[in-house]
This record gives C-alpha cells, sequence and structure tokens, in this order.
C-alpha cells in the first residue's frame, strides 16, 4: 500500500535555479517530513513526483558540484 501525502494545501516554491520565466522552472513543496514533492511549473496540477529526502539531498548536492 502506498500512501501518497495530501498535497492540497502545499506551498510550493521554484527553484533558486530557475531564469525568473513564469512557466518554466520546477517547484518543490516543503514541510513534508521525508520526502520531497517535486513538479513541473508548466503543469501544476499532475501529479507531483516524490523523492526521499535522502535522494533529493543527494541530487542537490550533484548541482551544486556540477555548477
Amino acid at each position: 500500500m502506498t500512501n501518497t501525502p495530501d498535497l492540497t494545501t502545499a506551498v510550493w516554491r521554484k527553484s533558486s535555479y530557475s531564469d525568473g520565466g513564469d512557466n518554466n522552472c520546477l517547484e518543490v513543496a516543503d514541510d513534508h517530513p521525508g520526502i520531497v514533492p517535486v513538479r513541473d511549473s508548466k503543469t501544476p496540477a499532475a501529479r507531483p513526483l516524490l523523492f526521499s529526502a535522502a535522494s533529493w539531498s543527494a541530487f542537490v548536492r550533484g548541482v551544486r558540484e556540477t555548477a
């Protein structure tokens, strides 16, 4: 059984790597213990991707190392 979090009241923030455009960036919702919901700002009604906090941290660390 998969427990899908209720994200109806999630507060989404744009990636700091966004170029400032309105519809071409990644959005992340904070305050969900153990998971990081991620969505595409072009399709906010689509089901977001859910990553473990550890996986998301590794991804962010890898992006920072290559920037």
